[in-house]
């Protein structure tokens, strides 16, 4: 028997030595023939072929619109809800309301389940619930398992209508928010951001942060009436992905929302915020080694129609590690690690124009001088071929990206109803970016970017600058507030 199994061994391995032989030699008959490699910088590739997935749009007898989108690879179910509620319609004594409200949502519980039951069950069924209120929306949303949709729903549901915001929660949540004042002014980038936009917004309710008067102020009455105010069926879009049986998901929503009252739509007036078009030199003293430096002023909304041409200019000037900044001010001169520039498009009113970056205390002039004078180059004259090649081609190539899960797909089709974009805007999207030109980009570098007018935010220790700010014009010193 040994024998026998020490000649299959030795059959086995000759087989084996053979096959590598063989193997091998056909490896060098085709490594011969073979043309030598090309070099990649000279590949072409043919155009990139992406039908964006299709989700479906339902509207429930009570006026919900609902997004559907199944996809049975994992036994999950993701929901999304999206309301027209933010901290734009924050009374101005109460500024933090909303922001409060989406907190304790979820953490108060319900009318008919308490907190901490809800936080048992959801454990216990590996689901999850999460609600919040950011500037121009509300979010409430729910992860679970197939098989525990029904109760996650149902709870989901709960929350939607029916909100208990018990004190003690919504007490704790009041408490978190005072500390996040309370240290607010630890973090030199988070102080940059908010006074920029500050600058940027001056007394507009998109400019406003919560102060400890005013997260004080607020009442569990004031959360209540904000949740009734705009939380009504006709106010909802609902987007749901993943492993569920439509029919039965449909007629499960109509059942658990169908007595939810509508009110008449009650939105406080916000005015388009202004550009008053001054320029702006502000400075917080910080003794930090680093300078964080912020600039920018107001820019464009959805709805502007050179959009496309702004987003090439967008990335030529500062969108990655191709970009103007980037090689000049990191990569040439390594004065920072980050540099980036970008125009926040406003899906309700105009977003901002941000460039900014950290430099050492010693540098920060001579980074803030150059920041400038690369984005007033934008005006100066057309960018490359090569430049807008490459932009196009990026922005072109990475838009499938936003559609590699199912739940991203229906989200994104669901915001876009949701905040009135165009018809057409995603199947639109990457011939509209194809057509810009080195012309397009120049004329709405001109005329969306000022580099003379921009509010200039730096946080730092002036004692250690290169030279003092008033390089820039009037210096105004912010004095953070000693919080108590």
């Amino acid at each position: 028997m040994k024998s026998m199994k020490r000649l299959f061994l030795i059959a086995w391995s000759l087989a084996l030595i053979a096959g590598c032989a063989t193997t091998q030699g056909a490896t060098t008959k085709e490594s011969a023939s073979a043309p030598k490699s090309s070099d990649p910088r000279t590949l072409a590739f043919p155009p990139l072929e992406f039908q964006i997935p299709k989700s479906e749009r339902v509207q429930l007898k009570n006026g919900m619109v609902v997004y559907l989108l199944q996809d049975h690879e994992l036994p999950i179910v993701n929901l999304t809800a999206y309301l027209n509620a933010g901290s734009i319609y924050d009374p101005p004594g109460k500024v933090g309301l909303a922001s409060l409200t989406g907190a304790a949502l979820r953490t108060g519980g319900t009318q008919a389940t308490a907190p901490d039951q809800m936080d048992r069950e959801l454990e216990f069924m590996a689901s999850s619930l999460e609600s919040s209120i950011n500037t121009d929306h509300a979010n409430v949303s729910l992860s679970t398992l197939t098989k525990n949709l029904d109760r996650t729903l149902a709870l989901f549901a709960e929350l939607m209508t029916k909100p208990a915001f018990d004190p003690a929660r919504v007490e704790l949540v009041r408490l978190h928010a005072i500390e996040g004042i309370r240290r607010q002014n630890d973090d030199p980038k988070g102080i940059a951001s908010r006074e920029l936009n500050r600058a940027i917004y001056p007394g507009h309710p998109m400019g406003r942060t919560p102060t400890l008067a005013s997260v004080r102020s607020i009442t569990r009455d004031d959360l209540i009436a904000f949740q009734q105010r705009y939380f009504y069926p006709a106010n909802t879009t609902l987007a749901v992905s993943g492993d569920f049986d439509r029919d039965k998901l449909l007629k499960t929503l109509e059942s658990l929302f169908g007595g939810w009252p509508n009110r008449t739509p009650s939105f406080p007036a916000v005015p388009d915020p202004k550009d008053d078009g001054s320029a702006a030199v502000l400075h917080v003293q910080k003794e930090v080694n680093q300078s964080v430096i912020r600039m920018g002023h107001l820019g464009i909304d959805k709805n502007n129609p050179d959009l496309y041409a702004i987003k090439v200019m967008d990335f030529i000037l500062g969108g990655g590690f191709t970009s103007r900044l980037t090689q000049e001010i990191r990569s040439n001169q390594g004065l920072a690690y980050n540099v980036d520039s970008y125009f926040e498009t406003g899906r309700r009113f105009k977003g901002p124009f941000i460039a900014e970056t950290e430099t050492k205390s010693e540098t920060t002039v001579k980074a803030t001088t150059l920041l400038r004078s690369i984005i007033a180059g934008m005006t100066l004259a057309e960018v490359s071929q090569e430049e807008l090649k490459l932009a196009k081609d990026s922005i072109i190539n990475s838009f499938i990206f936003g559609f590699a899960r199912s739940d991203a797909v229906v989200n994104q089709q669901a915001r876009l109803e949701f905040y009135g974009y165009p018809a057409g805007y995603l199947e639109n999207f990457r011939d509209n970016i194809a057509r810009v030109t080195r012309g397009d980009v120049l004329r709405v570098a001109r005329k969306y970017l000022h580099p003379d007018a921009m509010k200039l935010v730096v946080v730092g220790d002036a004692k250690k600058f290169d030279q003092p700010l008033s390089t820039f014009g009037s210096v105004r010193e912010i004095t953070l507030d000693n919080v108590k």
